[in-house]
């Protein structure tokens, strides 16, 4: 008898990371459409592929989003 291994299921975040949807690919993207930023940007896509590795290291070791993301709530001014 085949056993299934048991897979989880992505969050709310990672979901995103998955669809390349996440803040990360976002600024990726802008960054690649303005050809006037030049090289100096190339940090900048360092530093969201960097987030991305260690965004899906996390998830692999801990099995959810990681707690900046999973505890992030929408700041609205309260006057």
């Amino acid at each position: 008898m085949a056993t299934r291994k048991k897979e989880r299921s992505p969050h709310q975040f990672d979901m995103t990371v998955l669809n390349d949807m996440d803040r990360f690919h976002l600024v990726q993207n802008v960054l690649d459409r303005v050809p006037q930023l030049g090289d100096e940007i190339a940090y900048v896509k360092q530093e969201m592929q960097d987030k991305l590795i260690r965004h899906k290291q996390y998830i692999r070791e801990n099995g959810m989003d990681m707690p900046k993301i999973r505890n992030w709530e929408w700041e609205m001014d309260k006057k």
